[in-house]
């Protein structure tokens, strides 16, 4: 396909020439038949294509750079110098055999002459054509070579803070738990070892999708519903939730784990210090073609910077990671009482192709 491509570029340009020379022959008063026009502008035109694939390797092989850029264009000229005079060697045989096949014998000589006047600097420009044409290309792989392995690097970089950002939350969240089961040992050994198994429900689920960027939404209430066990465990009837997903929204993709560290954040900071019976409410919408989630908690309401612990900073930065400024977490207090999160996301189904 490529070599066809490549004859068939220069079969136009042949025709175009051919068209140019049979008008202005005609204006000029000595008309020549279009087929002889199509016969010497296609041997002129098929010889440069002759010439331009050797030519072509030979520019990739010596491309001009700005540094000691003299010795590469001194190069070019001596070849484009060549280039013309191969170009005139090869067609004066060309035009010895059209000769022949047209009932007109001519020597090499004569067919070079005439070549050698008209054809030299035209030759040379063809050459610095191919150069400038070549070199471009040369260019514009480069840069995409470029751009790709720089893209390259950023899956590298993000992922990699993806799993940092990971394996800061993971013992965080596992030390709070540990912690509580170590106080129910001393008040309720059998409700500490159930703990202890919702926990390695909990901790196998997270190791089953630790390479996971993200998951559908459904698959993420349900990793939440494993953590809401362990705290229903520990508060007993002190701790209710609410959901109120948009049926349209379970199938969205959303970043692995995202819920668990914000509904953490309301129990410990929003309804453990009360004291008080508390509700958490896990919300999600769909508005403007972006996915909306809120988790809210009646509590004890914001309190600034003792808020903005590991939970919220982790789930910024992933946001951030994921999908950059498309995406956004705010925090504060409820017009109701007690503290809300908001994360606005792009809505998708499928997994992002950049991140």
């Amino acid at each position: 396909m490529r070599l066809l491509f490549f004859a068939g570029i220069w079969t136009l340009i042949g025709l175009s020439f051919a068209g140019q020379f049979y008008i202005s022959s005609a204006n000029a008063g000595s008309p020549v038949s279009w087929r002889q026009a199509l016969a010497w502008s296609l041997g002129d035109w098929y010889v440069f294509a002759l010439l331009s694939w050797p030519a072509s390797r030979w520019i990739q092989s010596h491309p001009l750079r700005r540094a000691s850029w003299w010795r590469p264009a001194l190069q070019h000229l001596i070849a484009g110098a060549v280039f013309s005079l191969l170009y005139m060697v090869l067609r004066a045989w060309v035009g010895q055999w059209q000769g022949q096949w047209s009932g007109r014998s001519a020597t090499f000589a004569d067919a070079f002459s005439p070549l050698l006047v008209k054809t030299w600097h035209f030759n040379i420009l063809i050459y610095g054509v191919l150069l400038a044409v070549v070199q471009a290309l040369e260019n514009a792989r480069r840069f995409q070579e470029r751009a790709q392995r720089a893209a390259e690097l950023e899956r590298g970089l993000v992922q990699a803070r993806l799993q940092a950002l990971q394996m800061q939350l993971n013992p965080h969240f596992l030390f709070n738990t540990l912690h509580s089961i170590s106080t129910l040992m001393h008040r309720d050994v059998e409700l500490a070892d159930r703990m202890i198994a919702r926990l390695a429900n909990l901790l196998r689920y997270s190791l089953d999708h630790s390479e996971t960027r993200e998951v559908t939404l459904e698959r993420e209430l349900e990793a939440l519903e494993l953590y809401l066990d362990i705290e229903q465990t520990r508060f007993g009837p002190r701790l209710t939730t609410r959901f109120d997903i948009a049926p349209e929204t379970r199938e969205a993709l959303v970043p692995n784990l995202i819920l668990q560290p914000m509904v953490e954040n309301a129990v410990r900071h929003g309804l453990e210090p009360t004291g008080r019976p508390g509700q958490i409410e896990i919300l999600s919408s769909l508005r403007g073609g972006r996915l909306q989630l809120e988790i809210a908690d009646n509590g004890r309401g914001w309190s600034g910077a003792s808020r903005e612990g590991v939970g919220l900073s982790n789930t910024r930065a992933r946001l951030q990671a994921l999908y950059g400024d498309d995406a956004k977490l705010e925090a504060g207090p409820r017009a109701e009482g007690g503290s809300v999160v908001r994360i606005s996301m792009p809505f998708h189904k499928e997994p992002r192709a950049e991140t």
